[in-house]
């Protein structure tokens, strides 16, 4: 289930044209998580507009987030599918 669950938001992700998009096991360094997703977009709009659609289609199968943290920021957006973490950021934050 949980590769599942990271394999259905990594394909929500391409298809929505996100950039970067890379996948971490995380099950032995950390407790919060099994897995983390990292991806970016090209601008605040975009990284919304990934957030909304992963959040949509998972909800179709019943799937919600535990937490959304920074939607209304302007770089970043963590979505907590407590065995699956997601960040999207901008492009832009990673030059900060």
């Amino acid at each position: 289930m949980k590769e599942e669950l990271l394999n259905k938001i990594v394909k929500i992700l391409d298809e929505k044209k996100a950039i970067d998009v890379k996948t971490i096991n995380i099950q032995e360094k950390s407790s919060l998580a099994d897995y983390m997703i990292i991806a970016s977009g090209t601008s605040r709009t975009h990284i919304r507009a990934l957030a909304d659609n992963v959040e949509e289609e998972l909800k179709k199968e019943n799937i919600m987030p535990h937490k959304i943290e920074g939607y209304n920021s302007d770089s970043w957006i963590l979505m907590d599918y407590l065995d699956v973490i997601c960040l999207l950021y901008t492009s832009d934050a990673a030059d900060d």
